[in-house]
């Protein structure tokens, strides 16, 4: 996967995400918890694209768990707009990898939250597991993301 380009540029990647009525509190404002589920929204987006879903990994024997989340709440998003959240992972050490987000009105620029979240990489049996040895490929995929950020 080293010598492979990317499908899309890390450096500018966002995906987008309407908010829905069932999101937001009585105060009108989407509900602390959805940004989690957005974040994960976009994750998962951010892997398919690159070509290692969950579900690619998992038929590889991965499985890579949310370990910690830091989130930053700035201001309430609210029902009718659209969300962009953009995603980096900001170090990968074969066993671990940390990832940034930063939410955001697609049409203002208006940042809602910056976040955090950290993730490893255990096996089949729940075991922490190095991935160079064990999945080359999805190691040099995440070398290959982190080294490609300018």
């Amino acid at each position: 996967m080293a010598d492979k380009k990317l499908p899309f540029d890390p450096n500018s990647y966002s995906y987008t995400h309407k908010v829905q009525y069932y999101e937001t509190d009585q105060m009108g404002i989407v509900h602390h918890s959805n940004y989690l589920r957005w974040m994960e929204e976009a994750r998962t987006d951010f892997l398919e694209r690159a070509g290692f879903s969950y579900a690619r990994m998992e038929e590889l024997g991965l499985r890579s768990p949310v370990l910690a989340v830091e989130i930053r709440y700035l201001r309430g998003a609210v029902y009718g707009r659209t969300a962009s959240i953009e995603l980096r992972i900001d170090s990968f050490k074969g066993l671990k990898f940390e990832l940034s987000y930063v939410i955001k009105d697609a049409e203002t620029g208006e940042v809602f939250v910056e976040a955090r979240s950290k993730h490893c990489f255990l096996d089949r049996d729940m075991r922490p597991m190095r991935l160079e040895s064990y999945s080359p490929e999805v190691y040099e995929f995440f070398t290959g993301v982190v080294n490609s950020y300018t």
